[in-house]
């Protein structure tokens, strides 16, 4: 078979080279975009003249059955053409003829494909965004709940300081609403129509650029055609604001996972969102927590994988720029999927509350309370630690806490101490007693909660 570029070449290609140079096993993803924007360049091409007004209808009209065969699921790709482009002109060809040849006119499969990534990436973008929305809703409603739930702060994975559980989720809702802005804001550089630039240094044919990008959606044109048909970072902005979300989504796995432990049991997953053991009956392990976690490393690996396609390649396009396409589609694939996977395990995830608390209460995250205490009664504050170290220390010889000290013992440390100790002491009043801006104390929390709640009622936040 004959390729559509094929006048200057003698030869035949053997089928395995067609194989491995051919893009359509993937990049068919792209032919609903595909066909839109023939549609806006044959419209154009009418619009300016450059084609007449029968040739306008007749190439319109078979793109329309082009188009209502692919949502039918009636269309058979092959890798004799190569691309999802000429495909689809093979397709409108097999319908209206040789005038199909025409749709081409002004235009190059550089720009053709360009066009079709950023249209692409507009949607997913989109829906992307709705579903971190979805995802904020979750959390904020969980928070609300939880607002008085008391569970152990960790750093180092240690008990550090008793916080609100809420808290602890919010920290969670302000991370997806920095990932929620940083796609918001990379629409503006895909919201760009490269169709025109040709296939590297514009057309000699008097093409109306900003008709076509109207007709379109879009609300800016490349201004030089160099870099329109060259530029893949909106593809690598896409996939680095991925790869920061992942990262987030993953870490909040890790959490799940160890909260759903034996040691833990702080939560517990809903069967939709576990799996069992081939040999141990009395498992149920939280894989989809698992997987997310580590598809994250997949979505690392298309955003290097770019990079490293992108770092040497010289202007303009080059055959490279084919590896763009498969990593942007599974990493659009895996988080879509992970976001709504995500709102569904914590939407319906069982809270063990009096596990959490419980868990404040035999240790000695209370130890910082101790020495805000004495530095509250005037004790420097290095002073007041270094005494309250000491007291751990001496517990933990004696298997003993913080709260299990008697007052006298107490006092013969230091005459500031007094029986209102035991009070400072309790979980539930080191977390509300943390009322500093942003902290974990009730009202801090719930003001945060009223405040994600105000937000996510703004259709456009």
């Amino acid at each position: 078979m004959t390729k559509l570029w094929g006048g200057r070449f003698e030869g035949q290609s053997e089928n395995w080279i067609d194989e491995f140079g051919a893009s359509i096993s993937f990049d068919q993803a792209l032919a609903k975009q595909d066909i839109l924007g023939s549609l806006a360049h044959v419209k154009m091409l009418g619009h300016t003249g450059i084609l007449t007004e029968q040739e306008t209808t007749d190439i319109q009209t078979g793109l329309l059955a082009v188009q209502k065969k692919l949502t039918e699921g009636d269309l058979q790709f092959s890798i004799e053409n190569e691309d999802i482009h000429l495909n689809i002109e093979t397709f409108l060809h097999e319908e209206i003829g040789a005038v199909a040849g025409k749709l081409h006119t002004g235009r190059s499969r550089n720009d053709q494909v360009a066009t079709d990534m950023h249209l692409y990436l507009k949607d997913i973008v989109q829906e992307t965004i709705k579903k971190i929305r979805t995802f904020r809703k979750v959390l904020v409603k969980t928070a609300e709940a939880h607002i008085e739930t008391i569970m152990p702060g960790y750093t180092h994975l240690q008990h550090a300081q008793p916080i609100s559980f809420a808290h602890h989720l919010m920290a969670y809702y302000g991370m997806l609403k920095r990932d929620q802005e940083r796609f918001e804001e990379s629409l503006k550089r895909i919201d760009i129509s490269p169709l025109g630039c040709a296939a590297l240094a514009g057309t000699t044919f008097p093409i109306d650029r900003e008709y076509s990008a109207k007709e379109l959606g879009f609300s800016a044109i490349y201004e030089n055609s160099l870099d329109g048909v060259s530029d893949r970072d909106f593809i690598l902005e896409f996939l680095s604001n991925s790869s920061i979300m992942m990262m987030h989504l993953s870490r909040f796995c890790e959490e799940l996972i160890l909260w759903c432990s034996h040691e833990f049991q702080f939560i517990e997953l809903t069967d939709t969102f576990s799996t069992g053991s081939s040999i141990m009956p009395q498992k149920k392990n939280p894989d989809m927590a698992e997987l997310i976690r580590g598809k994250s490393g997949r979505v690392f690996g298309n955003l290097f994988g770019l990079l490293t396609v992108l770092k040497g390649l010289p202007l303009a396009y080059n055959k490279d720029l084919q590896e763009d396409k498969e990593g942007m589609f599974d990493t659009a694939h895996t988080i879509l999927t992970s976001l709504e996977i995500m709102a569904g395990m914590i939407q319906n995830m069982k809270i063990n509350t009096d596990i959490m608390e419980k868990s404040t209460e035999k240790d000695f995250s209370n130890a910082t309370e101790l020495a805000d205490y004495l530095a509250g009664k005037g004790m420097p504050f290095r002073q007041a630690h270094e005494i309250v170290g000491k007291l751990v220390l001496q517990c933990t010889k004696q298997g003993i806490y913080l709260q299990d000290i008697p007052l006298e013992e107490y006092q013969n440390v230091t005459p500031l101490i007094e029986a209102d100790i035991y009070d400072a002491l309790a979980s539930r009043t080191a977390v509300k007693r943390r009322n500093s801006l942003g902290g974990t104390g009730f009202e801090q929390v719930r003001k945060a909660v009223n405040h994600a709640l105000k937000e996510l009622s703004d259709s456009n936040t």
